[in-house]
């Protein structure tokens, strides 16, 4: 969100609609922020393991049901304008793919949900779009190196969906959630949803994602664990 009086707005609006922990970091030049909103009061903010622009990725330690989750949020940069095409979106890409191996020694134990709008597309993307470039692919290819699964590819490996279309109607799978390898099996849910983006709220499509945790030793119970917009 904004960096404005209408994103505090919004911060605001979390906290009185229940929203008990919410994690809104202030840049300190005038730039988007990723808002990290849970339910639970049992909740905590830590410090982001991106260094370039970490206002756009908050990370946070959430308990729900006695299981603990680790979770990292990402706005990343669009291209900008012509003077400094793709600098920012490059530093900060950067940064993310140096973090993720970092993740698992800071959330010890527990699923990792990477969550976010990430401007790039994956390989074989459907349309294909020429204005993305190897290092774009790169980059998403640099979650799997570092122990996360495409959370929706994994349920769905051949369906085309996007999340934000352009001027010309064209689709992009730009909204991406990740969750650590060893939890793909886990994954109950991912899916995107139309009704907010066709409604005007956004110019993206609502993401979510349902992740199994064991309730007690030998059940298994079922955790909201993220969204992403």
């Amino acid at each position: 969100m904004s960096p404005t009086r209408g994103g505090d707005a919004l911060v605001t609006a979390l906290t009185e609609r229940g929203y008990a922990t919410v994690v809104a970091p202030q840049p300190s030049t005038p730039d988007y922020r990723t808002v990290i909103a849970c339910r639970t009061a049992d909740a905590r903010q830590v410090e982001s393991p991106v260094t370039v622009t970490p206002h756009r990725a908050p990370a946070a330690r959430v308990t729900v049901g006695g299981h603990d989750i680790g979770v990292l949020c990402l706005y990343m940069p669009s291209r900008g304008p012509k003077d400094q095409r793709n600098v920012a979106k490059r530093a900060f890409q950067e940064a993310v793919t140096e973090s993720l191996p970092r993740l698992r020694a800071a959330f010890p134990d527990m699923p990792v949900i990477v969550a976010g709008d990430l401007n790039v597309i994956e390989r074989g993307h459907q349309p294909p779009h020429k204005v993305f470039g190897e290092w774009e692919y790169t980059f998403y290819d640099s979650f799997q190196a570092a122990g996360l699964t495409d959370a929706f590819r994994h349920l769905h490996p051949d369906e085309v969906a996007h999340s934000w279309f352009g001027r010309s109607g064209n689709g992009f799978r730009f909204d991406h959630l990740f969750v650590s390898t060893p939890h793909a099996e886990r994954v109950l849910g991912c899916d995107y949803h139309q009704e907010a983006r066709q409604a005007g709220l956004t110019d993206h499509a609502v993401m979510t994602l349902r992740l199994g945790l064991p309730s007690t030793p030998g059940e298994q119970g079922e955790a909201p664990a993220a969204g992403a917009s």
